[in-house]
């Protein structure tokens, strides 16, 4: 007990030390924006892509499951993708257990347009 006021003084900020204490606040704040620039926003970022990515998911695109499954989407639901893995095949997962995009489902052909016929009427 007779210890305790000794380190009492330890414990106290050192007279005219308002000088180290910004040089600490500005260490401290440099830390954290170097934390934000290499942890912290390129996590959000990535979980922006994997959010889009799991609202894009359409019949057809071609997919791979966090367990390493890979099969074609046959439906999609609310929260569950129905794989397509083999002929006989398919089995329901959730949409967050899907890791990846392999091959995304073509867009339906659209009829071509009838440039002969407009390029003729233009002509006359």
């Amino acid at each position: 007990m007779n210890q305790i006021p000794f380190y009492v003084p330890l414990l106290q900020a050192a007279p005219g030390g308002s000088g180290q204490l910004a040089t600490t606040f500005i260490t401290f704040g440099l830390v954290f924006l170097i934390f934000y620039f290499l942890i912290i926003r390129p996590q959000n970022k990535k979980q922006k892509e994997a959010r889009q990515m799991l609202a894009n998911l359409k019949k057809g695109d071609r997919v791979v499951t966090i367990g390493g499954i890979r099969g074609t989407i046959q439906a999609v639901k609310d929260d569950a993708v129905v794989l397509k893995v083999d002929d006989n095949t398919k089995i329901e997962f959730n949409k967050t257990a899907v890791a990846a995009v392999l091959n995304p489902a073509k867009p339906e052909k659209q009829e071509p347009e009838k440039l002969e016929a407009d390029s003729s009427s233009s002509e006359k």
